[in-house]
This record gives C-alpha cells, structure tokens and sequence, in this order.
C-alpha cells in the first residue's frame, strides 16, 4: 500500500505492506452540487434561521467582518468578494466596512500576509486589521470570562464572522462565534475560557454540555452580537464543500452536522501504529497549530502503541508559553500535573501532548534540529519510512496501522 501525506507545500510517500495496513481515514463521500465561491453565493442567498444579509443592514451603517488569520486554511480571497457584493446590495458603502483579522492569541500579520488571506482587489478595497492592542471591555459570562473584545468588532453596528468548521479538541467544533472568542478577545479573556479544557466534557465533536462552547456562545448571546455567519467546510484539497451562512448558532449547527457527515471516520479498532499529518500548510506551520491532528489520532492508537506524526513546523514551536512549557519540564507528565495546579493558556497545548505521550510514543518528522525535538519530550524521526518499518519490526507480525493523511480534520470513532 502506498499512501501520501501532505507536509508543508509537499507531500511525503510511504509504504505499508498489506498486512499491517488497516486504514487510511479519508472523508466520507458525500454529495454536494456546489463547490467554491458557487456555494458561498447560494449560501448567501438561501441563509439559515435569518434574512439575508443584504436585508438586514442599513447605509451608513459601520460593518466589521471577522475572518482567519494566517494559521487557518479559510480561504477568505473566495469568500470576502461575495459578501462584499451582498453588503453593497444592502447599502454599504466599502468605507463603511473593516476586515479585522481574528489573531486569538497568535502572531500579527505582514502586509503581504494580508494580501496574501483577502486578495490584493479586496485589500485595496477595504480597510483590513489585526486584532490587537485595543479592547473594550463589555461584561462578564456566566462562567467568570471576562468578555474584553477589540474595539473596531465591540463599536461596529454590524458584525459578520466567517470562518472554516472542523473539529477543535476541546471546543468541539470551530466556527461560528468562535470568530469573537477567542478570535477578537485578549488573551486574559481566552485563558479563562480555555481553562475549562480539563473537564471531560470539553471534547472534539461535543457541543452540549461543552463548558467551552457553552461559554464561548453565551459571549455573542449576551454581550457581542453577531448579525451574520459564513462558514466554509473544506474537503481534504482545501476546497470549499458546503457553505453555510445566517443565524451563529442555526447556521453554525447546520455546518457541524455536515462535518459529522464528511470527517467522522468509523474505524474498527485502535492501531498499533498511527501515521498522522496535520494536512500541510498552513496546519503545520508550527507545532502549536499542528498539535490539533496528535489530538485527533489519540482516538485511533492502542496504549502503548506509537504515532509517527508529520508536520513540517517551519516557524518551529509557534506561541512563546508553549515553547516555555515543552523545554521547562524535566519530564512530560510534570506538564499535566502543573495545568492542574495553575492554567496557562498556551501550556494548555502542551499538557495536551503530554496527555498523548501518557498512552503512546510519539516519533516526529519535522524541519526542526533533532536534539531540539528530543528537548521537548519527543523523539526525533529522520526519516519517515524507516521509522515506519523499525516500528513494524517491534510490533511484530500481527501489527496495525492506522493513516490519517488530514489529521487535523478527521476524527476517528471506533463502533
């Protein structure tokens, strides 16, 4: 059996002899009739559980649109030009409007990077931001979050959120308001909705009874409004598959069901070895981002099995907190003890790889220096099909393998 894994801009070719292969997840097959831009403007012009958007706002009101930043595969160059197009049907002028790039707690953007997410047309169009150093304060959630959001999405009369709907490992599922926290919040205010991640109700794929879901909606229920979503589902290409718009919770909903559809993968037992990329750029320009596919592939592994996890991680650890956390523990359970004693947003990726590490090895192929992958807790992997037949070898002749070319967006369910 020979299988491809994506790995950056690339893809990486391994061998699995057929007695050991078990599975390759791929997405289900599901029909669609639509597929890219098509799908946004039926979307647009069929909204889920509201009006459309060109009816529900008013000329001179101010807009702010909420998309991705660099780290998400949302292709907002392909879906911005349609809502805009909406949004001048409605009376909005393109002066009116600004696109404010949802930085969570991640990296702000280059000029070229901007260009890069929206389209030159639409960057030179519309006035586009990052989220960053200016906050307003608007409330408290059920919870104790504070709800401190950035200024040009808390003063807008309008807010629309696009956004790409995968499974998160413990929000449930991305999309929907998750555009405003944590993707407009402070950092403060994300730290203290994730802290709920410990809980075993916060899982991939739960949205009822998810303390983070839960407090992440009641954020845009109560204190941030949203009048609009477009969220996009993305098949393992990256191309729009299904496009949901209207209503955050209806329309958001709607948009998880059909993941359900496409990425929930029946397999009929654990492995013994599972192979697992993040999908390639941009999910694996550092191993913050590509922590997400270890996540899911936990669900596929045997205790005491192995993962041989690929992703490229260019830009190295990615979010400063976490590079403390992977280098400054003497052994890897040490971080799960101390996210027990004292959250840290940023620690909280780390905990959760050495949560995995509890029940499997984890091999990683990477562009970053083998003594440094040994550093944080991991072993270093050379080169990926010998890793493969080394890790058969010690298995033996019954071993298993699990692939999972797009790890960061299959969730594997055993029956």
């Amino acid at each position: 059996m020979i299988v491809q894994l994506p790995y950056g801009k690339e893809d990486l070719e391994l061998s699995i002899p057929d007695r050991h292969f078990l599975q390759t997840l791929l997405p289900n097959e599901v029909q669609t009739d639509l597929v890219g831009t098509e799908e946004v403007i039926r979307a647009l012009e069929h909204p889920i559980g509201t009006e459309r958007l060109k009816d529900l706002v008013s000329p001179g009101q101010k807009v702010a649109i909420v998309t991705s930043d660099i780290t998400r595969p949302l292709p907002s160059y392909l879906v911005l030009p349609p809502v805009l197009k909406e949004l001048n049907r409605g009376g909005i002028s393109d002066s009116d409007i600004t696109i404010i790039f949802a930085l969570g707690s991640h990296r702000a953007h280059t000029r070229e990077e901007m260009i890069h997410l929206v389209g030159e047309e639409v960057f030179n169009r519309v006035k586009c931001v990052d989220s960053k150093d200016d906050f307003v304060h608007m409330g408290t959630t059920s919870r104790g979050t504070p709800v401190d959001i950035y200024r040009d999405v808390a003063e807008a009369d309008v807010r629309i959120c696009l956004g790409n709907i995968e499974f998160h490992y413990f929000a449930g599922y991305s999309g929907g308001s998750k555009a405003i926290m944590p993707g407009v919040s402070t950092r403060n205010a994300i730290q203290c909705n994730h802290s709920r991640m410990v809980q075993a109700e916060a899982k991939a794929g739960a949205i009822e009874g998810n303390p983070i879901r839960e407090d992440i909606d009641e954020v845009c229920e109560r204190f941030v409004p949203i009048t609009f979503i477009v969220n996009v589902i993305l098949d393992e290409k990256k191309r729009i598959r299904r496009c949901v718009a209207g209503h955050f919770i209806k329309a958001h909903r709607e948009g998880c069901r059909f993941l359900d559809q496409l990425y929930k993968i029946q397999i009929p037992h654990r492995a013994d070895i599972v192979i697992v990329s993040a999908g390639g750029y941009p999910k694996d320009i550092n191993l913050y981002q590509a922590q997400k596919a270890l996540d899911n592939a936990k669900h596929a592994v045997k205790d005491g099995g192995c993962i041989l996890w690929a992703a490229s991680s260019k830009e190295g650890l990615g979010a400063e907190v976490f590079e403390k956390w992977m280098t400054g523990h003497e052994k890897a359970h040490d971080m799960i003890e101390h996210i027990s004693r004292e959250f840290q947003l940023g620690g909280h990726k780390a905990a959760a790889i050495a949560m995995v590490l509890e029940k499997a090895d984890i091999y990683l192929y990477s562009d970053m220096d083998a003594d440094f992958v040994r550093s944080i807790h991991l072993k270093p992997c050379q080169d990926l099909q010998a890793e493969l037949d080394s890790a058969l070898s010690r298995y033996g002749e019954n071993a298993s393998v699990i692939v999972m070319p797009y790890g960061g967006s299959t969730l594997p369910c055993t029956k």
